[in-house]
């Protein structure tokens, strides 16, 4: 039986991990497909990998890495033939607001579109009204629920962009409470600022003017410790790429990464933007075209896919998936848990829409959960691969193979994950 992760317990240091079934999904020249080892073995101190090989290798790992006067010290688990991959990694999560709109997915299905619902008052600033109200312990703490929910289908990492406050005060406190989850759960939480979501109430028709204040209020947020990256919708409901341009060159100016939701409902030129600002990543992508995809693969932007809206709003314009596949742009895969239109709590579940939806292989959508999307936050050098070196964050599947995590669907295999080393309850 499954149960909801508890905070981790402490690290004892040195923890070999042993009798699993390894999917490594390492870029290393010479992996085999998936990183496949069989039968292995993890040694691990305090947060990070030291070595991962096959079981029959890890006594002559322990000699020659575990030092003889801390060989006392040594943990041992006994995963008994459980597969062990890298922690998965929710690369776009909208995870802190208030509030619900289950009333727009009925008005959805009654007939309205998502462009109907936001131009009469729905969507986007529906949420924002109920994040407003609610204090940060509020948000934080509904916040906390959801990514626990995630922690149990096997994420050790995650995004949680803002974009639900649009005022100064507001979004800063979007970006406290997002903080605040990572400190708590122990979890490793990059924290995009995503103000430039929506056009909030009191900037009706001033949208310029509202991209200024953005521009303004970046530096402050920054100063703060509160933002590693910043995002923006660039869409004909959203802002233009002009507009996008300006809040990129702020962020540029502080040092900070852009991302930008791009291509999702018309091709507005914000892939080959987002390229230009050498994006860590662009999101959606339904309506990509060739041209951007060229920028993408020049600047080593990841294409973001996000099947879990795609499926939610029944779009019917798939992502250009053999043709990001043929320029080797890497694609990666993400909830983007939202109250409108992805409030899915399953990046597992994503795995599988992935390939029904996008004819991913289930190689692909694995690697799009794990190493890509650990490009697309900025942290390609340390998270998304069991390998030396690496965070010591995965999750343990009751499976035979690492296929199996995108076959199933509405099936929670994860049985644990260790996240920096230290095991939470299951």
């Amino acid at each position: 039986m499954t149960h909801a992760p508890s905070t981790p317990t402490p690290s004892t240091g040195w923890h070999w991990w042993r009798h699993a079934k390894l999917a490594t999904m390492s870029d290393e020249p010479g992996s085999p497909a998936w990183g496949w080892c069989p039968q292995g073995d993890l040694l691990t101190h305090g947060d990070r990998i030291v070595w991962v090989g096959a079981s029959e290798q890890a006594e002559a790992a322990l000699q020659a890495h575990l030092p003889a006067d801390e060989r006392n010290l040594l943990g041992s688990t006994d995963l008994h033939g459980l597969l062990v991959t890298p922690g998965l990694i929710d690369a776009h999560t909208h995870l802190v607001y208030g509030g619900l709109r289950a009333n727009e997915f009925e008005m959805r299905l009654k007939g309205a579109t998502y462009e109907e619902i936001a131009r009469a008052g729905g969507g986007i600033r529906s949420t924002v009204t109920a994040t407003r109200a609610a204090t940060e312990d509020e948000l934080v703490a509904s916040a906390l629920g959801r990514a626990r929910t995630l922690v149990a289908d096997g994420v050790t990492t995650m995004e949680i962009k803002s974009g639900y406050g649009l005022s100064f005060e507001h979004e800063a406190r979007c970006l406290r409470a997002a903080r605040r989850v990572g400190d708590t759960l122990g979890l490793t939480v990059r924290v995009t600022g995503l103000a430039a979501h929506a056009l909030p109430p009191e900037f009706d028709g001033r949208a310029d003017a509202y991209i200024d204040a953005i521009c303004d209020w970046l530096p402050r947020w920054h100063a703060d410790g509160l933002l590693d990256a910043v995002d923006g919708f660039c869409e004909n409901i959203g802002f233009s790429a002009a507009q996008m341009e300006r809040v990129f060159r702020a962020a540029q100016a502080l040092g900070l990464p852009v991302k930008l939701h791009a291509e999702q409902l018309s091709d507005q030129g914000g892939a080959a933007l987002a390229a230009r600002f050498n994006a860590l990543s662009a999101d959606h992508l339904e309506y990509l075209s060739d041209a951007g995809i060229a920028a993408m693969a020049a600047a080593g932007t990841v294409a973001m896919l996000l099947p879990g809206a795609y499926y939610y709003l029944r779009e019917t314009k798939l992502p250009p998936i053999a043709a990001l596949r043929a320029a080797g742009v890497p694609m990666a895969i993400a909830t983007d848990h939202n109250p409108g239109t992805s409030p899915t709590l399953s990046l597992s579940l994503m795995l599988n829409m992935a390939c029904t939806l996008f004819r991913l292989t289930p190689e692909e959508a694995l690697a799009g959960a794990t190493r890509h999307a650990a490009t697309a936050l900025g942290l390609g050098a340390s998270h998304g691969q069991l390998r030396a070196g690496f965070r010591a964050d995965f999750a343990l599947w009751e499976v035979g193979h690492p296929n199996e995590l995108a076959y199933r669907f509405g099936d929670r295999a994860c049985r644990g994950t260790v996240i920096g080393g230290r095991r939470f309850s299951s």
